[in-house]
């Protein structure tokens, strides 16, 4: 199998795995990183939603190979030791979670939503299109917002 080197939250990794490998199962399985979810493995549900090089992604429909050489940040990469990313605070500040399944993917969401847009209208965040079985998307609403004027 050929091996592939790319950044994972700040950490050089380098990987055994079939270039077709879906980037999200080499997080997973390989690299021990959880926070991203598998819901539907087609980037529909977008549970996995993580960054790479800054832009959003499904990694369930990126290749390991198409992540060689690029810088991949998942939920567990936002915090700076004890101190949360402004997303994460705002998410507990508005009690957004519930069963919490599809929450890593929604804030790396709002994430790359903040990094393009630094005050959303309520249809910027509405464009988000993450799955929440919860409905918990009026607080999603608020927590983007408190987070937009807290970065």
């Amino acid at each position: 199998m050929p091996e592939f080197e790319f950044t994972v939250n700040g950490d050089k990794v380098a990987v055994d795995a079939p270039s077709e490998a879906p980037l999200l199962w080499v997080l997973r399985e390989q690299l021990g990183i959880t926070g991203p979810k598998y819901g539907c493995g087609i980037g529909v549900c977008r549970a996995c939603t993580s960054l790479m090089n800054d832009e959003e992604i499904q990694p369930c429909t990126v290749s390991v190979a198409e992540a060689a050489g690029t810088s991949i940040t998942t939920i567990e990469g936002l915090a700076d030791g004890d101190e949360l990313h402004p997303v994460q605070q705002a998410w507990i500040d508005q009690d957004v979670a519930q069963c919490g399944y599809c929450q890593p993917g929604q804030i790396m969401a709002a994430v790359a939503l903040l990094n393009d847009t630094a005050d959303p209208s309520d249809e910027d965040i509405d464009a988000i299109e993450n799955v929440c079985r919860c409905g918990t998307y009026s607080r999603i609403r608020a927590a983007i917002k408190d987070a937009a004027q807290n970065m």
